[in-house]
């Protein structure tokens, strides 16, 4: 698919079919989170692959809604602040570096037919106690990965005129 009509067909998928998602495909979208750019290439990023069969009650601890367990799996992008990059003034790009790696990685399963939706309203304490997670590592974002039983509905978003300035504020 061409970039732009890749980006105008991304939507949040909020159902899912239980077909499994072929491995080749799992490892494009992974490869893509890989390659995504990072502040000063430190990547502090680790994903977490979860199936979700047999797992459903632990992972709504997580997100409680029933179309985020619909999907074979989910991934949590997690960060690790320690290793990220600083700007002069302190601030960590940890975050940034995860969330250009999390939309890699939906963009590329998008482009394989599979569906995905950008969930940062979860429960970080119970993500913390499922997945096991280090104190020093970071769940920031989850996102169901399979194939779609919905459709997209329109796209709601702000004129570039409201979103864009030039030169100055």
């Amino acid at each position: 698919m061409e970039f732009s009509e890749l980006i105008e067909a991304r939507y949040s998928a909020r159902a899912y079919k239980p077909d499994p998602v072929e491995d080749e495909k799992l490892q494009q979208v992974l490869e893509a989170a890989r390659l995504a750019p990072t502040a000063a290439n430190r990547q502090p990023f680790q994903i977490i692959v979860i199936h979700t069969v047999g797992r459903e009650a632990e992972l709504k601890r997580i997100y409680n809604k029933d179309w985020f367990v619909q999907a074979p799996l989910v991934i949590c992008a997690c960060g690790i602040p320690a290793r990220g990059w600083r700007r002069r003034d302190g601030k960590s790009y940890c975050d940034v570096d995860v969330a250009i790696a999390m939309d890699h990685l939906i963009l590329a399963a998008a482009n394989l037919g599979l569906g995905t939706c950008w969930i940062a309203a979860f429960d970080p304490v119970a993500a913390r106690e499922v997945l096991g997670l280090p104190d020093d590592v970071e769940p920031i974002a989850f996102t169901p990965l399979g194939y779609p039983a919905d459709r997209p509905g329109p796209k709601k978003r702000k004129a570039l005129s409201e979103l864009v300035r030039y030169e100055r504020w």
